[in-house]
């Protein structure tokens, strides 16, 4: 049940194909998206996405190229029109009440919307004015995002003069001067140097705290420098959120690489306690997947009572990029969602 405020009553019951999640609702929604879907002509590029954003939460959204994690983004900055579902910003329809919900947004493009030609001050003041702040408070509003994004000695210089990474965080700033409950950054790192890289991520970090933050972004270990939350969008769904933290725990070993001097044979390691599946490899090497409990020693023990001769022992963690490529390249995927609340 939502209420007229955006916030949940008790709790909402969740279900995704087989799995049926339910989560503690009773913080307020910043971002509330539910059953959102949009065709173009015959093809759906968002089937039936559904997903909450709550104060102090950075999500990760991530998906390939086509994926409709773009036109997602669209339609919840009101720059497309969903083809059916809801969307609400901080308790407010966007689609009944575009302009209110809209004060509630900031968002930085791909490309960031800067004129070259401006002075910092001369296009954050212009920015202010674009975003109804009262005469009487954009001086304030231009010095409180300067400070935030780190442009305290730069107000007087154009633009057109400053590094990539400056204009990025001039670009942070129009997004932020007029303190909007959401913030929407897309690939805000791109092109900068290891260094900018780092000063944008701990910039990020510190606007989560105020705000609510959709990071969409192609750099997955951004995602683990910056987010406590992740979705990835293949083919118009989502088919992965979590927490993550819960991510982490999806990236620990479950597998161990053993390799023998004596190849045993298959069905005799498939048949030890704890042991999933095995899967060959070369050179008298296996792959041995397991869910619950790490079957190592008893590894150890066997090839010692039946002279398999075991010479490595390895546990295998999956990482984010395997975990993506996982979800996003296979022809069937199964949704995974996690308790992100």
């Amino acid at each position: 049940m939502v209420l007229p405020t955006g916030k949940y009553l008790f709790c909402r019951l969740v279900i995704t194909g087989t799995n049926v999640i339910i989560r503690n609702m009773s913080k307020q929604a910043l971002v509330h998206v539910e059953h959102l879907t949009r065709y173009y002509s015959l093809t759906c590029a968002v089937n039936d996405v559904s997903f909450d954003l709550a104060k102090g939460e950075v999500l990760g959204f991530l998906g390939p190229n086509g994926a409709g994690k773009s036109s997602t983004m669209q339609m919840i900055t009101g720059n497309l029109a969903p083809g059916a579902g809801q969307i609400s910003i901080a308790g407010i329809d966007l689609l009944d009440q575009p302009k209110r919900a809209k004060l509630e947004i900031g968002y930085l493009p791909e490309q960031p919307p800067v004129y070259r030609e401006l002075t910092v001050d001369e296009y954050l003041y212009y920015c202010a004015k674009l975003n109804r702040i009262p005469r009487s408070q954009i001086s304030r509003s231009v010095v409180t995002a300067k400070e935030r994004c780190g442009l305290g000695d730069v107000g007087k210089r154009l633009i057109g003069n400053l590094s990539k990474g400056y204009q990025q965080r001039v670009g942070i700033a129009q997004a932020i001067i007029h303190n909007p409950a959401v913030v929407i950054l897309d690939e805000p790192t791109v092109g900068l140097d290891p260094l900018q890289i780092r000063e944008i991520r701990a910039l990020i970090c510190e606007l989560g705290k105020e705000h609510g933050i959709i990071l969409s972004t192609h750099i997955l270990p951004e995602v683990q420098a910056t987010c406590n939350r992740v979705q990835i969008i293949n083919r118009g769904q989502l088919v992965f959120s979590d927490s993550t933290a819960g991510l982490e725990q999806r990236m620990n070993a479950t597998a161990l690489i053993a390799g023998f001097h004596t190849a045993p044979d298959v069905t005799a390691l498939q048949q030890l306690p704890g042991v999933d599946s095995v899967e060959p490899l070369a050179n008298n090497r296996v792959r041995i997947h397991y869910h619950d409990s790490n079957p190592a020693e008893t590894v150890i023990e066997q090839s010692v009572s039946k002279r398999w001769q075991l010479h490595e022992l390895t546990p295998e963690r999956r990482t984010l990029e395997q975990i993506f490529i996982e979800l996003t390249c296979s022809e069937e995927h199964a949704t995974i969602t996690g308790d992100a609340s």
